[in-house]
């Protein structure tokens, strides 16, 4: 099973609104056969591994990730495949929460006669595809908090210079984050003030760039504006800055006009678009903003041992009205690593503000 979950990464990034899925087929203590799901359209990874054992997947067990398809999609059921090439056995590392299986997959090769076991290394099979499994549950995608501060909580000085306030080791950490997500946001100050790439920097799959600006203040030249690197989506609001919008579009942006621009309006349509998971690297009060109408579900923060002061200096997240200590948002699942002398804290929000 965790050599299912190491052959599934191998297409991180690249299988939404698809899971990340391996599978691994062994005869007589042999791995005869190996596959992943590479990208959506594409076949699923039990189907690969059944091609590599060849005849010797009839009396197999096949291991996989995620159970098994049962539903005629874009590529046909893989219980189906498993049935047909004489498989003995199927262990799943978990149900599949997508209303089309959830379940009917492990049943239709019990009927058949195959022998199922599911729930082998389970959590790491949940934390693999936890975008997935919010995406599916709540139909909107898994939205993650990353920022960098210093010991005293801030991400910039006063005059708004951020220039590294990690290590180069953190940032490579970033990168990796990046290639796994789908997009990531930005608002109009970041693009202003930082100028930034928002790429994985050579560490896989690029993410859609996504900038969100309700009166499209935004400069004429930008590295986002690169979509040969990344494609880039600018959300704004009817009839902002018509100069700017063609400037950008003749760049290759697209640009997105909306009645009213809100971080929740934008996940909807990267929703849509089958986003499985969204990285927010905005400002403090793009963050808070997201945090309150419940497009935040996951924080990353990572925290660099210096120090900056002074009461202008930006912190992380903007206002979000609570006034007393008791009103603030905890975290859950909690743990914390060490990257060089930057620490990295990862959490979940036990609830939001005003989730609509």
């Amino acid at each position: 099973m965790r050599r299912c979950l190491e052959l599934a990464q191998r297409a991180r990034g690249q299988t939404s609104p698809n899971p990340m899925v391996g599978a691994v087929v062994v005869k007589e203590g042999r791995v005869v056969g190996e596959g992943f799901h590479p990208r959506p359209g594409a076949p699923h990874a039990e189907v690969f591994a059944l091609q590599a054992a060849g005849p010797e997947a009839a009396g197999a067990t096949l291991y996989v990730n995620l159970e098994p398809c049962s539903h005629f999609g874009r590529t046909p059921p893989c219980a189906d495949a498993l049935i047909a090439a004489g498989v003995a056995r199927v262990v799943a590392g978990m149900i599949d929460p997508n209303p089309k299986v959830a379940g009917r997959g492990l049943a239709k090769l019990r009927a058949a006669g195959i022998a199922v076991t599911v729930g082998v290394e389970e959590a790491a099979c949940q934390a693999l595809n936890e975008a997935f499994v919010y995406s599916i549950t709540h139909q909107k995608p898994l939205g993650i908090l990353k920022y960098a501060m210093t010991l005293d909580g801030k991400i910039a000085t006063p005059t708004g210079h951020s220039t590294w306030v990690t290590s180069p080791a953190s940032r490579q950490v970033v990168h990796q984050l990046r290639a796994g997500c789908d997009a990531v946001v930005v608002g109009g100050n970041t693009v202003r003030r930082d100028n930034p790439l928002l790429t994985s920097h050579g560490q896989g799959h690029n993410p859609r760039r996504v900038v969100m600006s309700r009166r499209l203040d935004l400069p004429v030249e930008a590295q986002l504006w690169q979509t040969d690197v990344a494609p880039t989506t600018v959300f704004t609001e009817i009839g902002a800055n018509p100069v700017i919008q063609r400037r950008l579009q003749e760049r290759g942006v697209e640009v997105l006009e909306l009645p009213r621009l809100t971080p929740a309006v934008v996940m909807a349509n990267l929703h849509q678009r089958g986003a499985l998971s969204v990285l927010w690297e905005c400002g403090g009060t793009l963050a808070a903003q997201a945090i309150a109408d419940g497009s935040i579900q996951k924080v990353l923060a990572f925290i660099a041992p210096k120090i900056i002061g002074g009461t202008a200096a930006f912190s992380p997240v903007g206002e979000l009205g609570l006034t007393k200590m008791t009103e603030a948002i905890p975290l859950k699942q909690v743990c914390w690593r060490a990257i060089g002398e930057d620490l990295l804290i990862e959490g979940y929000l036990t609830q939001t503000t005003n989730t609509p």
